[in-house]
């Protein structure tokens, strides 16, 4: 099971760039209806035309990034330099014939590069490309028209349509996190539930079996010495009821034996825990081993400090070993007094052991501990 950070982000990283990527396919679709509408301004048309091949390559190539394992610096600066690239290329062109017509789709179109920056980059880097991307427009708009009215409203429009995407973008975000962290909830709430079901249905399904095990070979023996037909006193009777017996006991208690070495590690932590009102149940599913001595001190460490803040309430204590995996939870339903920082706690385990421990908290206060190690360490 994976923490509810960890849900969230995947559930953001992959959403976010599905988004832009249908952002900048119709964003660069309808700026192609632009482009090729004003081809008569231009002395040479292979420019725009090359300007908007490149943006479209641009996206070809971040896009996909943003979507693998986000944008990085470097990926920023170089999307700002196609952004600051295409405007300049463009103003270029008409400074060098003096065309007089609109400019703003070298402006527009750089547009879903700033939404990219704002969704997976810190604002100060997509403000930053922003104001590059607008100083560059304004250069070749004031050489052109020189410092008039017109000039002034075609920047104040350029700066207006830059500020719109990147404060719509920027407002976008926490409204994507906010709900991936509730698809990561939901979806953390029914693996936990999911994982709490099977715990029930295994220990049941093996009490069950033991149980069979007993009507099939224990009560025809018992018959059989009410009967006189079975001595007793021999000694393979003996041994067979002796074994029976211990099967017997096996099935109608908790199957902690199978977890001894790990809870007996962890039994002040439960003995403190029952002292202060807390009683709990303990769940063993599969094998875990006996554990190294730093993640039973990591283990207990990790429960000591869960248990510790939590008031007087029944608490579950679940063990569940499959294969070389080892998964412990504390479930709890009522809200700690605060929440303890237990993944400091992996640095005091050897990295072989793949130790790690989470605290998730609901809305409603009930929450879990979850530590997870590694058999074979």
């Amino acid at each position: 099971m994976v923490s509810g950070d960890d849900v969230a982000r995947e559930a953001y990283e992959s959403e976010v760039p599905r988004m832009v990527a249908a952002v900048a396919v119709i964003w660069q679709a309808t700026l192609l209806v632009q482009v090729l509408a004003f081809l008569h301004d231009y002395r040479q048309p292979a420019v725009p035309i090359a300007v908007w091949l490149g943006l479209s390559a641009a996206a070809g190539w971040l896009v996909p990034r943003a979507r693998t394992h986000g944008l990085t610096r470097g990926d920023a600066a170089l999307a700002v330099a196609v952004a600051v690239g295409a405007v300049v290329a463009i103003g270029w062109d008409r400074r060098a014939h003096g065309a007089g017509g609109a400019v703003d789709w070298s402006v527009v179109g750089t547009g879903w590069v700033l939404a990219l920056l704002a969704l997976s980059r810190p604002a100060w880097e997509s403000i930053c490309g922003a104001l590059l991307v607008l100083a560059a427009h304004g250069y070749f708009i004031l050489h052109l028209f020189g410092l008039t009215q017109l000039s002034l409203a075609r920047l104040s429009s350029s700066a207006y349509v830059l500020a719109v995407v990147l404060i719509v973008f920027a407002a976008l975000r926490p409204t994507w996190r906010t709900q991936a962290r509730m698809a990561a909830r939901r979806a953390l709430l029914a693996s936990r539930s999911a994982a709490e079901r099977a715990a029930s249905a295994a220990v049941q399904q093996d009490r069950r079996r033991r149980l069979a095990l007993l009507e099939v070979e224990a009560l025809p023996l018992l018959r059989g010495i009410a009967a006189g037909t079975v001595d007793p006193a021999d000694r393979a009777v003996k041994e067979r009821c002796a074994r029976h017996a211990a099967t017997l006991r096996s099935a109608l208690t908790d199957r902690t034996q199978r977890a001894e070495g790990l809870l007996a590690e962890l039994e002040p932590a439960l003995r403190a825990a029952r002292a202060r009102g807390l009683p709990v149940e303990v769940q063993v599913v599969g094998d875990p081993g006996r554990p190294i001595r730093e993640v039973v001190g990591a283990t207990l460490a990790a429960v000591e400090s869960v248990m510790s803040v939590l008031p007087p309430h029944p608490v579950t204590l679940t063990v569940m070993a499959s294969g070389d995996d080892v998964e412990l939870y504390v479930a709890f339903d009522r809200p700690p007094r605060d929440t303890p920082d237990v993944t400091e706690l992996r640095r005091t385990v050897p990295t072989i052991a793949r130790w790690r421990a989470t605290v998730d908290i609901g809305d409603t206060g009930a929450g879990c501990l979850e530590v997870r190690w590694k058999v074979a360490a």
